[in-house]
């Protein structure tokens, strides 16, 4: 991760991240949209993927992202998460509110 991609910073972010484990079929997307809107100033989206992870995609401040992540990784999910990969970048724009898809 660049230094103008650091999580830590106040200013916009996107952090993609795929998380294994039981997560599809088990309410998961849905809370994850629910702790997106909790924690308020994100945007993206959360969709399944064929390979049985799910992918969240979250933009907005680099610490609201970093709060979303602990809670990926926290394990107060639906499902059991077995591990979460991340990766920080510029955030790109053009998402509606925070999506499942």
């Amino acid at each position: 991760m660049s230094a103008t991609c650091d999580p830590k910073r106040d200013e916009g972010v996107r952090m993609t991240a795929w998380v294994r484990g039981q997560v599809q079929g088990v309410g998961f997307r849905w809370f994850t949209r629910a702790s997106a809107l909790r924690i308020g100033g994100l945007s993206g989206f959360v969709s399944n993927l064929s390979d049985g992870r799910v992918q969240v995609v979250a933009e907005g401040a680099g610490d609201r992202c970093a709060e979303l992540l602990e809670w990926l990784r926290a394990g107060d999910t639906p499902g059991s998460v077995e591990g979460v990969t991340e990766i920080w970048d510029e955030p790109r724009g053009g998402y509606d509110g925070f999506a499942i898809r």
